[in-house]
């Protein structure tokens, strides 16, 4: 069995378990942010009500409302509060950061764990090791809450080896995109998808993030990177203790097997209206952008700020741009500042935003008017997400983000350096 067929069977009580077949398993943790969270408490209290079996295991961050700028937004607030401390459950409140920074932050989801939330993003948390799934808010509120538990068709597994040497100036992200695209969105329907080869397997733990991020897309179930020793060193730097024995695969066989060289992709960039809408960043220069944004679950990394900082030393922000930087985590921002790169940043011309999801939904900043653009690190980009169906998203890499910050257009990255 494969790393996810050996979680669920544990958690079920099962020695194996093979693909399509129904299990009933533990929940080791259910993350909801502000939103979902006010859905699913909702829920729970009209249609199933007592109490929380274990609270221990639920968490909610407040990252889309970091900022409630109206009455009725700070009162969905307020109300997860109140139900927080009526269950008990582990709250982060506004400027915690971006929900699946913070749980990983906080050392809240170890390998070998299942995950369940409402975020689509939810799967990537496959990159500790752990089997993690968006559910419902009403499977949440009708079977996690009361009974710890949730019902999984154990997926088939496809693997994706990348290999080869990426060109110079292109990023982990650049060949996530380019995955998309390469294998079309939903095209991998309810798979769980592992990322391998020699290509992952010499990525750092924040880079590897970026492909179970984008599974969702792919129309996966699920996605993991096998844990390793690289795995367990970071977490290891983590609050928590570590499980006494790693998920590993006894070399069971993929239904299928996917096999790319990476030595072909250039800087890439999702255009609109879709996340499978990819293209080279260099057949699109010239686009003109007005906003450029460091964030949401793809961004907002240390890696990224130190790759914006590196963009914009001794250079200035366009004057057509606001650049917006929102760190994933407050120790993100900590380590950030630690660096020297707030202050370097902000003097360029940057705008610093509290630890948070960001202009996702535009529910707090980020809204754009007709005919506007924006270039961001974020996870979607569909009409309307972010203000009017009519401006536009992008989504790419920070050296492409903050390129085009510099130059007020889309812009090869390699070619803003030179």
């Amino acid at each position: 069995m494969n790393v996810v067929e050996k979680i669920l069977a544990q958690a079920s009580g099962r020695k194996t378990v093979e693909p399509g077949e129904i299990v009933i398993a533990n929940v080791d943790r259910l993350i909801m942010h502000d939103l979902s969270g006010y859905l699913t408490s909702g829920v729970f209290d009209k249609q199933v009500g007592g109490a929380v079996r274990y609270p221990d295991r639920i968490v909610m961050v407040f990252d889309h409302h970091f900022s409630p700028p109206t009455e009725q937004q700070a009162k969905v607030l307020e109300s997860n509060r109140a139900w927080a401390r009526e269950h008990g459950i582990h709250l982060f409140d506004c400027g915690s950061g971006n929900i699946h920074h913070v749980l990983v932050r906080r050392g809240l989801v170890k390998p070998g764990m299942i995950v369940v939330g409402s975020d689509s993003h939810t799967p990537v948390h496959g990159t500790v090791g752990a089997l993690a799934v968006a559910l419902g808010n009403d499977s949440h509120a009708g079977t996690v809450l009361p009974y710890g538990k949730a019902w999984f068709k154990v997926p088939h597994t496809v693997r994706i080896e990348l290999s080869g040497t990426p060109q110079p100036g292109t990023s982990a992200r650049d060949i996530a995109l380019w995955l998309v695209a390469k294998i079309g969105e939903g095209a991998l329907n309810y798979a769980a998808v592992e990322f391998a080869g020699p290509y992952v397997k010499q990525l750092e733990f924040w880079d590897r993030w970026l492909f179970p991020l984008l599974c969702v897309d792919l129309g996966a179930k699920c996605s993991f990177v096998e844990p390793d020793e690289a795995t367990e060193a970071y977490l290891r730097t983590l609050p928590g203790e570590m499980p006494a024995v790693f998920p590993r695969s006894d070399g069971g066989e993929a239904a299928e097997v996917l096999r790319f060289d990476v030595g072909e992709v250039d800087p890439q960039v999702a255009c609109p209206p879709t996340v499978g809408n990819v293209k080279s960043v260099a057949s699109v220069a010239g686009k003109p952008v007005g906003w450029a944004e460091l964030g949401g679950h793809g961004g907002g990394r240390l890696e990224d700020i130190r790759v914006a900082a590196a963009m914009l030393k001794d250079r200035k922000v366009h004057p057509s741009v606001r650049f917006n930087i929102v760190p994933s985590s407050r120790e993100v921002f900590a380590e950030a500042a630690g660096e020297g790169l707030v202050l370097q940043l902000h003097e360029a011309g940057a705008t610093w935003f509290p630890p948070s999801t960001g202009s996702n939904q535009a529910i707090n900043m980020g809204a754009m008017a007709p005919g506007e653009a924006m270039i961001s690190t974020h996870s979607r980009n569909f009409p309307g997400r972010n203000g009017s169906p009519e401006a536009e998203m992008y989504l790419a890499s920070a050296a492409s983000v903050a390129a085009a910050a510099v130059t007020g257009v889309l812009t090869d990255p390699r070619e803003a350096r030179a």
